[in-house]
C-alpha cells in the first residue's frame, strides 16, 4: 500500500462517513453486529493503517489527521467507528515492538486491516504504589487481570472488562500485571476456550460494536505473541498523552447534530470546544475532554427538540444520537475527567 496524502485520508473518510455509513447508521444501531462490509470499506480506504508507519504499509498520518478522521467517521455511525478506533492501539503496539517476529508476522496485515485487533487495557488498571501526579489509573482497586512468567510465555487469569469488536477482530492488544509493578503487553487470538471466555454486555448505545467482558483461567500467551514487558508508570504517561483522540468522538456526534439542526449557535460553540480539545495539554485536557462529552450531550438533546415527536422513533436519527451521546458521557473517562464532566452537568444556570 502507498502512502495516501493527509487530505486525501480525510477525503476518503468523508465519503465512507456519508456514502456507507451515515446512511445505514440506525440500522447498524438495531443489528446484533456491526457489518463486516463496514469494516472492508474503511480498510480499502488505508484508514486501517492511519497511524502505521509506511514502511509496513501504513499512512504515517498525523495526529490532527487521525482527529479529524475520527470526528468524521463518528457523525457517520459510532458503532462502526467505534469498532474500528481500538485497532490503532494495537497498530501501534506491534510497530513499537522489539519482537522481530511478531511485527514481520502481523504489523502489514494490521497496517492494510487483513487482520484486525481489539484492546483490553482495562484489566491491567488498578491502584499503583509509585504512580506521579496526575497519572491516577482509571479504575480504582487492584487490577483485574495478572501474569506470571513461565518456560516460553506468560499466563493470564483475572478478567479484561469492555473488549469490543468481539467475532469481528483476530486478535485483541492485551494488558495484564505482573509483579514488581510491571506490565506485560501481547495479542491475544481473539477465540474463546476453556482458558478464555467472553461474555457480551448489553449497551445502551452502540450495541453492535459487541463488547465483551473477558475472563482468562491460566491462558497461556507464548513468547512470539509478546509485544513488550514495561513499567507500569510507562502505561500511564502514555495513556494520558493518548487522551485526545477519543474527544473526537464526541466532536463527531455533535456535529452530526449540528447538521441535523442546521445553522445555529452551536456551530460556532463545536468549533471552540474542538480548539480547546487541540489545544490542551496534560493538565488541561481532563476539563477538554469533558466539555466535548457535555457539548456532544447538548448537542443531541438540541437535535431531539428540533426534531419534535418524531426524533424519539425508533430508527431515527436524533434518538440515536442521544444514546450515543449519553454512551461518551463515560466512555473513555478518568477520574479527572469523571469530576469535571460531573461538576459542568450538575451546574445550576444563574
Amino acid at each position: 500500500m502507498f502512502r495516501v496524502k493527509e487530505a486525501e485520508l480525510v477525503s476518503r473518510a468523508a465519503s465512507v462517513a456519508e456514502d456507507i455509513l451515515f446512511p445505514s447508521a440506525d440500522q447498524v444501531d438495531r443489528a446484533d453486529a456491526v457489518p463486516v462490509s463496514h469494516l472492508d470499506a474503511l480498510a480499502a480506504a488505508g484508514l486501517y493503517g492511519l497511524g502505521g508507519p509506511s514502511w509496513a504499509g501504513g499512512q504515517d498520518a498525523s495526529l490532527a489527521t487521525y482527529c479529524n478522521v475520527i470526528e468524521i467517521l463518528a457523525g457517520g455511525c459510532l458503532s462502526t467507528t467505534f469498532v474500528w478506533l481500538q485497532h490503532h492501539g494495537a497498530v501501534r503496539a506491534v510497530a513499537a515492538s522489539g519482537n522481530e517476529r511478531l511485527r514481520s508476522c502481523w504489523l502489514e496485515p494490521l497496517c492494510r486491516g487483513a487482520r484486525r485487533a481489539g484492546i483490553a487495557l482495562g484489566g491491567a488498571r488498578g491502584v499503583s504504589r509509585g504512580h506521579p501526579p496526575g497519572l491516577a489509573p482509571a479504575r480504582p482497586g487492584p487490577p483485574l487481570l495478572r501474569a506470571r512468567q513461565v518456560a516460553g510465555g506468560y499466563v493470564l487469569d483475572g478478567t479484561a472488562p469492555w473488549v469490543t469488536g468481539w467475532n469481528r477482530v483476530d486478535a485483541i492488544y492485551t494488558l495484564a500485571r505482573l509483579p514488581g509493578e510491571r506490565l506485560v503487553a501481547a495479542l491475544v487470538p481473539a477465540k474463546t476456550d476453556k482458558q478464555l471466555l467472553a461474555e457480551r454486555l448489553s449497551l445502551v448505545a452502540v450495541n453492535a460494536s459487541w463488547t465483551v467482558e473477558l475472563s482468562f483461567a491460566g491462558y497461556f500467551v507464548p513468547d512470539s505473541l509478546v509485544c513488550s514487558v514495561f513499567p507500569q508508570v510507562d502505561f500511564l504517561a502514555r495513556d494520558a498523552e493518548g487522551l485526545r483522540p477519543n474527544g473526537s468522538l464526541s466532536l463527531g456526534v455533535a456535529a452530526r447534530c449540528c447538521r441535523l439542526i442546521g445553522p445555529s449557535p452551536l456551530d460556532a460553540e463545536l468549533a471552540r470546544r474542538r480548539d480547546h480539545l487541540d489545544r490542551a495539554d496534560a493538565g488541561s485536557m481532563p476539563a477538554a475532554r469533558a466539555a466535548a462529552s457535555q457539548f456532544a450531550f447538548q448537542s443531541a438533546g438540541a437535535a431531539v427538540a428540533a426534531a419534535g415527536s418524531t426524533g424519539i422513533l425508533t430508527g431515527r436519527h436524533p434518538q440515536r444520537l442521544a444514546r450515543e451521546a449519553l454512551f461518551l458521557l463515560v466512555f473513555g473517562s478518568r477520574p479527572a475527567i469523571k469530576e469535571r464532566l460531573t461538576e459542568l452537568l450538575s451546574a445550576v444556570p444563574g
